[in-house]
């Protein structure tokens, strides 16, 4: 039966942001202040983002725990963190805007645990040197949910609630329109616009242990690849150190990196903090090599250095890993991470109440009386959809990326925190870029009718054909490669391996079959999930196969060190003309000389204004 297109419901927006986590809400917000009619699609419900999973706060030099905090010693210890890797004016634009940013969420209705003197609390965290995540106990990423969810109602945002986006549209080369199916009806749904704003996550589903909920599958990387837009930094996938381990139903559930900022350390299965052995050299200047000075630095000696278990998350998780492979591993396979012993019960249940109730809910395990256990799980992508630095837009006219779908802000490495930061600033920048393009776009782009019909077919592909495999068994089998071949540890000829079975993985996708009708069914959405997990999965393995050395969220064992001449390139992926995808090393810009005089200072010079 041939396809009318007039018969598909069609809406109209100046701009739709896709993903209503933090940085599709910020950007939507953004763009209503702009005076653009925005729609906002989620492929959940309203509330229901990854954001909520950021529990422990958000990074801000807004100065209120220590005096001597700044954006430029923010901005230094991003660099850092990211291993030089980072684009510097991204890095820039974060550390320099995030205060304001954390201030006007408070202005906007956001409440956060305050100091004595009535002031945003902030606390420690890995990879920061001073104290400076703002938070609500563990819960902050819920209350910047609800948060710019209030505002961004109140701005006057559509929203359109369990739709999935399929395809984007173009009218030449520049952005015209989406095309999505309701979850429930599984009826298509065409949305004519002139941006599209991409803030989808990550690909976290691709593996097995995990921390990311069932929307992470690499939607906008997906289309924006199609469409033509530019991957980087796919290689660089972060493993957090501490998310549950047992029992094996809530394996991968993220522990807040908030229980160590608030003093819990790890211990192996002989009761030793084993963390003092596995400090880069690169980290001792600042890293405390003793308990006591440790204790020194959670207890406000500002000369004291920071305990080792407060590094940055790919150093930590290395190290959990190293002392399990050496049997010094907890009951199931991880470590212990003790508060029990460090703070008293009702400190912790203050300040961790969303742990607390973690445990004794999904582990039966009381954190004010015992160790949790916990290890690696894969918790965020680094890399993602290459932007502009300071308009997000890709090298597609009219489309724009902002958060965990974005790549460039966080290099090699993301410190703790400056995830919600980073979903402020990046949301409100990708929103001002696409109000500025908006204003030069008069007339809506044409959508053509052969373009909407070729993505009809293909989504429906999975429905319309009489056999086919299971795509639940498929995912099953995916994420059992990615953790064999693409995990914490890499090397060549497991990386040639896994491209392999994720070759063969994408030719078994091509032949899903969803049972069922297109109502609500959960087997045609998993299809079509598929194809985002094994393109990321794909430029995830490709990327690594490419950086031949250790740099840090990605680890080869048979390149163990970091090289001067790779922090020189980054690793992007785009579609070749023949359809194949293409693996390019792009030399990196060099820094602005004022950047790189403090992303090299040292704390003694940033602290007396030398630089």
């Amino acid at each position: 039966m041939a396809l009318d297109i007039s018969e598909i419901q069609t809406i109209t927006h100046d701009v739709v942001v896709v993903g209503a986590g933090g940085a599709g809400l910020r950007a939507a917000i953004e763009c209503r202040l702009q005076g653009l009619d925005t729609g906002v699609v989620c492929k959940s419900l309203l509330g229901k983002a990854h954001t909520v999973m950021a529990e422990g706060g958000a990074a801000a030099a807004l100065g209120n725990a220590d005096s001597r905090d700044n954006w430029r010693v923010h901005f230094r210890d991003t660099m850092r963190g990211g291993k030089f890797l980072n684009v510097w004016q991204m890095a820039e634009h974060h550390a320099r805007q995030a205060p304001d940013r954390i201030r006007e969420l408070e202005e906007w209705g956001a409440v956060f645990d305050r100091t004595k003197d009535g002031k945003i609390n902030q606390r420690n965290f890995g990879g920061h040197r001073y104290p400076r995540l703002a938070h609500v106990g563990d819960r902050t990423g819920l209350e910047l949910l609800r948060t710019l969810q209030d505002k961004a109602i109140h701005s006057g945002m559509y929203t359109h609630m369990e739709c999935t986006a399929l395809r984007l549209l173009k009218d030449g080369d520049r952005i015209s329109g989406l095309l999505g199916y309701w979850r429930d009806t599984g009826r298509f749904v065409l949305f004519r616009c002139k941006a599209v704003i991409f803030a989808t996550g990550g690909a976290g589903k691709a593996w097995a242990v995990t921390s990311n909920s069932w929307e992470y599958s690499g939607d906008g990387q997906r289309m924006a690849y199609e469409a033509g837009a530019e991957l980087i930094d796919m290689e660089f996938t972060q493993f957090h150190p501490t998310g549950m381990v047992w029992p094996p139903s809530v394996k991968g559930i993220l522990v807040t990196e908030g229980v160590r900022g608030e003093g819990g350390v790890l211990l192996n299965s002989e009761n030793e903090r084993f963390m003092f052995r596995y400090i880069p050299e690169k980290f001792a200047a600042e890293t405390a090599d003793t308990i006591e000075e440790g204790e020194r630095w959670l207890n406000g000696d500002t000369k004291a250095r920071r305990p080792p278990e407060l590094l940055t998350r790919d150093v930590v998780a290395r190290a959990i890993n190293a002392e399990v492979n050496a049997g010094r591993g907890s009951k199931h396979g991880g470590a212990y991470l003790d508060i029990a012993s460090r703070r008293p019960a009702d400190v912790i249940k203050k300040k961790l109440p969303s742990m607390y109730h973690q445990f004794k809910e999904l582990a039966e395990v009381d954190i004010t009386r015992e160790p949790m256990e916990v290890g690696p799980t894969l918790h965020y992508m680094m890399g993602g959809i290459r932007v502009e630095a300071t308009s997000q837009m890709t090298r597609v006219p009219g489309l724009f990326a902002a958060g965990e779908c974005s790549g460039g802000m966080h290099g090699a490495n993301r410190l703790g925190g400056n995830s919600l930061s980073d979903l402020l600033v990046f949301g409100r920048l990708a929103g001002i870029g696409a109000a500025a393009y908006c204003a030069e776009v008069k007339e809506q782009p044409e959508i053509r009718d052969e373009d909407v019909k070729a993505a009809i077919r293909w989504a429906r592909a999975p429905l319309d054909r009489e056999t086919g495999e299971n795509p639940f068994v498929i995912h099953d089998d995916m994420r059992q490669v990615m953790g064999r071949h693409v995990g914490i540890w890499r090397m060549k000829d497991g990386l040639e391996q896994g491209l392999v079975e994720i070759g063969k993985l994408t030719a078994r996708i091509a032949n899903a079959k969803a049972s069922g009708t297109s109502q609500f069914n959960p087997s045609w959405s998993e299809s079509i999930d598929l194809q985002g997990l094994a393109l990321s999965a794909e430029a995830v393995a490709r990327a690594a196969l490419a950086r031949e050395e250790s740099r840090g969220g990605h680890s080869r064992e048979d390149f163990l060190d970091e090289s001067k001449e790779w922090v020189k390139v980054n690793i992007v992926i785009r579609k070749g003309e023949d359809g194949r995808m293409e693996v390019v090393q792009v030399p990196r810009a060099e820094g602005p000389p004022e950047l790189v005089r403090i992303a090299n200072a040292t704390l003694e010079q940033l602290e007396a204004g030398d630089v």
